[in-house]
């Protein structure tokens, strides 16, 4: 489970580190950051409006986006074919699953972004 005070603090370490590379580097870092970086809200709105997935794919997530369409799909295709009460299960589980990336939707992303600053400082800093 993802802690906020943990997940704030790495953020914290990562801007501190950003903050001591050299000016180039800094400049190239923030100039890719800025394009990759996610946004929490986007992240809880895609999730709130169309909770079929569409939350993941934003964080590149393929997968797990591709998995939860097919099973949210699966729930509307039952309903069609007249089993309503098993489709409406799966949409409900489904549902009650995706509740907590819901909740935890700035966590979660800043945690992403975090990994992201991670990866790219590596990128970024000459090898000693």
């Amino acid at each position: 489970m993802l802690d906020r005070e943990e997940i704030a603090a790495e953020t914290e370490a990562l801007r501190r580190e950003v903050r001591e590379l050299p000016d180039e580097q800094r400049k190239r870092f923030h100039h890719h950051f800025g394009k990759s970086a996610r946004d929490p809200d986007t992240y809880a709105v895609l999730n709130y409006l169309f909770i079929a997935g569409l939350h993941h794919f934003y964080l590149g997530k393929w997968f797990r986006g591709l998995l939860n369409l097919a099973v949210f799909g699966g729930g509307v295709a039952l309903m069609v074919v007249g089993l309503t009460m098993p489709g409406l299960a799966i949409i409900g589980v489904i549902t009650a699953v995706e509740f907590y990336a819901l909740f935890r939707a700035q966590a979660i992303v800043l945690d992403h972004n975090n990994q992201l600053m991670r990866e790219l400082i590596e990128e970024i800093r000459p090898s000693s």
